[in-house]
C-alpha cells in the first residue's frame, strides 16, 4: 500500500517547502519530496550562498579602499578557498534550518528522485527501491536549471555555470561574462572586486535589459568607469577550452568577428524548467516551451496536479515561487486567497552597485498608455549616502499622471534591495503620490531618497 497523504510536494525550494509548511499550519498531511538537498537551488546553490560571496567581495572592496575612510589596511589578500568555505557554511546552515522546520511541522521528507505516476499517485526512487506514495493533490515545484550554450557545455574547469561559480577551483585572471542579467553581473561584480579582469558579454543593445533604460545606462558607465569591460549588442559565435583557459570568437555589433583569450567563462543567459522525466506526459499536463500552465491557484489542466515557481514561468525568483505557493496552498485547503498575479513582485541585483525595482518602467507605462509623470533622486543629495560614501546611484519613481497611481519604481545604489520594499507595499496599499508625500520618512537615512523622488515627479523635490 502506497503511503498516503492530502498533499506531496515535488521539489523543496522556496516554493515547495513553504507550501508544505502552509499546508501543515492549515491542517494537511504533507509530504514533501527533494532529490538534492532541502532548500533547492536558492537557498543551496543560488540566492543565498552567492549573497555570502558579494559581502566577502563588498568587505574586500572596502577593505582595499580604507584611505577613503580615513583607515590603513596593508597587504590586503584573501583565502579563496576560506572564502568559498564561508558561502557554503551559511548555505549548510540554512538546509539545517529547513529541515528543522519540516520536523516541527511533521511535514513526511522523502529523499529521492520522484515521478507522477498517476492521478494522485507519485513514485521515489531511492537507490534501488522505490517508494510508491499516494495523494488527492500533488504540487509540482521542481524548479530550474541554469542553459548551457549548445556549443560550448559547461565542464566546470574553464567554462561554469552559476554553480560552477560559487566553488571555483581556483581564482580567474581574466574572466568572460556571457549574459548581463541579474546573475551574469552580480557575478562579474564579485570577481570583478576579488581581482579578475572581468568582461560582460550581452547580445542585446543593453545589460540589465529588464530594468528601466536609466537604470542600464547608469550600470553600464558606472561598471565601466570601475574597470569591467562591457559590449553589448555583441554574440558569441565560437568557445572552445584548453588546459589553460578559453578561446572566445565574439561577433560585434559591426559584424566583425574578433578572437579573444579569458582564462575561464561563466555561462549566464537564462534558464530551463526541470520539468523533464517526472511523468507530466503520461497525464496530459499542459506545458508551454517547457513550462507548466496554470491559473492563479497554481493549477493545471489535470486534476489534482498543481505547479508552482520556476517551472510556471517568469519572473523566475524565490519569493514569487513562496507567494505562488502559498496561494495555491490556500486554495487547496478551502480559504479562498486572491488569485496569484505578478504585478508587483520586486526583483533585486546584488551586485555591487547593487538595483532594484519593481511594477512598470517608464517605457513600459507609456507603452501601456499611461500619460507619466516620473523623477529622479540622486545619492549625491541624500546626507546619510555621502556619509557611508556611497553618493552614486538614483530612484526614480513612475506615475500615471491623471490618477497618481505608482505605476513603477527603480533604484540603482547601496541598499537598494531593502529600501525596495517600502514601494511595494505602497503597490500593494494601493497608495497614491498623495499618501507618499505625506509620509514622514526618518532623518538620516537613504529612504528618504524615495520621498525626494516622489515629490520630485510632482515638481516639488527639496534637496535637488
Amino acid at each position: 500500500m502506497p503511503d498516503t497523504f492530502d498533499l506531496i510536494i515535488l521539489g523543496s525550494g522556496p516554493g515547495g517547502y513553504v507550501s508544505a509548511i502552509r499546508a501543515s499550519q492549515l491542517g494537511l498531511k504533507v509530504a514533501i519530496v527533494e532529490r538534492e538537498r532541502l532548500g533547492g537551488i536558492c537557498l543551496n546553490w543560488g540566492c543565498i550562498p552567492t549573497k555570502a560571496l558579494l559581502r566577502t567581495s563588498e568587505i574586500y572592496h572596502y577593505m582595499t579602499h580604507a584611505a577613503d575612510y580615513g583607515l590603513k589596511a596593508e597587504n590586503i589578500s584573501f583565502d579563496l578557498g576560506k572564502v568559498v568555505d564561508r558561502s557554503r557554511k551559511v548555505a549548510g546552515q540554512l538546509n539545517a534550518g529547513v529541515k528543522g522546520l519540516m520536523k516541527k511541522h511533521k511535514v513526511q521528507v522523502y529523499d529521492g528522485v520522484g515521478a507522477l505516476a498517476g492521478p494522485g499517485k507519485l513514485s521515489v526512487k531511492q537507490g534501488d527501491r522505490t517508494v510508491a506514495l499516494a495523494a488527492k493533490h500533488v504540487m509540482v515545484a521542481t524548479g530550474a536549471r541554469a542553459r548551457d550554450l549548445p556549443f560550448a557545455k559547461a565542464d566546470g574547469k574553464r567554462v561554469w555555470t552559476y554553480r560552477h561559480a560559487m566553488v571555483p577551483p581556483e581564482m580567474p585572471t581574466k574572466l568572460l561574462v556571457i549574459g548581463s542579467g541579474a546573475i551574469g553581473v552580480e557575478f562579474a561584480s564579485f570577481y570583478h572586486d576579488m581581482g579578475a579582469e572581468v568582461t560582460i558579454l550581452e547580445m542585446l543593445p543593453r545589460i540589465l535589459p529588464v530594468e528601466d533604460e536609466e537604470i542600464s545606462a547608469f550600470m553600464d558607465k558606472r561598471l565601466t568607469k570601475d574597470g569591467i569591460r562591457i559590449r553589448t549588442a555583441t554574440g558569441l559565435e565560437k568557445l572552445d577550452t584548453s588546459a589553460t583557459g578559453v578561446t572566445a570568437s565574439i561577433k560585434g555589433a559591426d559584424g566583425k568577428v574578433s578572437v579573444e583569450q579569458f582564462s575561464h567563462a561563466i555561462v549566464a543567459i537564462g534558464i530551463v524548467p526541470n520539468t523533464e522525466e517526472i511523468g507530466l506526459e503520461s497525464l496530459g499536463v499542459e506545458t508551454e516551451r517547457g513550462h507548466i500552465k496554470v491559473d492563479g491557484f497554481g493549477r493545471t489542466n489535470a486534476e489534482g496536479i498543481y505547479a508552482i515557481g520556476d517551472v510556471t514561468g517568469a519572473p523566475w525568483l524565490a519569493h514569487k515561487a513562496s507567494h505562488e505557493g502559498i496561494v495555491c496552498v490556500e486554495k487547496i485547503a478551502g480559504e479562498d486567497p486572491h488569485p496569484f498575479k505578478t504585478w508587483n513582485i520586486p526583483g533585486c541585483t546584488y551586485s555591487r552597485p547593487q538595483v532594484a525595482s519593481v511594477g512598470l518602467t517608464e517605457a513600459k507605462a507609456k507603452e501601456a498608455g499611461h500619460e507619466v509623470r516620473a523623477a529622479k533622486f540622486p545619492f549625491i543629495g541624500n546626507g546619510k549616502a555621502i556619509a557611508l560614501g556611497e553618493a552614486n546611484g538614483f530612484v526614480k519613481t513612475v506615475f500615471d499622471a491623471k490618477t497618481g497611481e505608482l505605476l513603477g519604481a527603480h533604484m540603482i545604489g547601496a541598499e537598494v534591495t531593502e529600501l525596495i520594499q517600502g514601494y511595494v507595499i505602497a503597490r500593494q496599499l494601493e497608495s497614491t503620490e498623495a499618501e507618499l508625500m505625506e509620509t514622514v520618512f526618518a532623518h538620516p537615512t537613504l529612504s528618504e531618497m524615495m520621498h525626494e523622488s516622489v515629490l520630485g515627479a510632482y515638481g516639488r523635490a527639496i534637496h535637488i
